[in-house]
């Protein structure tokens, strides 16, 4: 476990059009940092990309003096674009992802029937990280949680006091991630909560998401387990196992596909590289009919 008395710095990073944050972790001005779920921008309309959120981040480091040792993701995620590796282009660092990433990619090598040079063996990443692991950042020392759930590969960072988890929870008044995803699963993520749930309440909780419910607030990025445990409307302390993934599976059937799932999962599970061009030069995304 690592030293929850730690307090690591957090900056965060809002894209106001997928609603996701990423964060930078660091030690101290002038030490060592992390990035974590960087996001690429992408129009779907015309299949544009550019990296004009991402360079706030890589201006941020740089002006903090910051040396990144890792470029983390907490799963392939469906609803944005990695932009980890202009992250790693731009100031170094190891990508990285949980192992299980190798059972989505086998999942989605099928659904969009990819080239045969792909592997589903996480290859793509610089680094694969198991349940139990830990790692540093400079002077911080950090925990890897397998939560699956969301998806089957999803996993929270424990840093300090700082917990960075993905898409199992959301703010209190938001509530928790679907699992109907290909690999989804509503009793894993109840277990996989559950152990998050277990850890001091004082922990500072950073999430992936945000969205407000009706536009009622601004967006927020920061709770605590004890807010979680005390508040959060699909988990709270009490909710049963079964009355969750009743809830979670009826919710679930009514929430239409994201809009950048196609695209963000093709790229995500290759690291956030783009598939290779074709013979005339451009790089093609699919959209496989009637698969999701």
């Amino acid at each position: 476990m690592t030293d929850m008395a730690v307090r690591p710095l957090v900056q965060a990073f809002l894209d106001p059009d997928s609603e996701t944050w990423s964060y930078v972790i660091y030690d101290r001005e002038g030490g060592s940092a992390a990035v974590i779920d960087a996001v690429l921008d992408f129009d779907n309309a015309s299949g544009r990309t550019s990296t004009d959120g991402a360079s706030k981040i890589v201006e941020f480091v740089q002006g903090k003096d910051l040396t990144v040792e890792w470029v983390l993701e907490t799963h392939a995620h469906a609803d944005h674009l990695s932009a980890a590796p202009f992250i790693r282009e731009q100031l170094g660092g190891k990508i990285a992802i949980g192992d299980h990433i190798r059972q989505v990619q086998g999942i989605f090598r099928e659904v969009f029937n990819l080239e045969r040079e792909f592997l589903a063996d996480g290859s793509q990443f610089d680094h694969l990280f198991h349940d139990g692991d830990t790692f540093t950042i400079g002077e911080l020392k950090g925990q890897v949680i397998y939560v699956p759930g969301h998806t089957p590969a999803d996993m929270a960072w424990l840093i300090g006091d700082a917990l960075f988890v993905g898409d199992t929870l959301f703010l209190p008044d938001v509530g928790s991630a679907r699992c109907d995803f290909p690999g989804g699963d509503a009793h894993a993520l109840y277990q996989s909560v559950q152990k998050l749930l277990a850890l001091p309440e004082e922990t500072r909780m950073f999430m992936c998401h945000d969205y407000p419910p009706n536009g009622s607030r601004a967006h927020e990025y920061e709770t605590t387990v004890g807010a979680q445990k005390r508040s959060n409307i699909h988990l709270h302390q009490g909710v049963s196992e079964a009355d969750f993934v009743t809830m979670r599976t009826e919710r679930d059937a009514t929430l239409a596909m994201p809009r950048l799932i196609l695209p963000s999962i093709q790229v995500n599970i290759r690291a956030g590289e783009m598939p290779p061009a074709e013979d005339n030069g451009t790089v093609y995304l699919k959209v496989p009919i009637n698969k999701l």
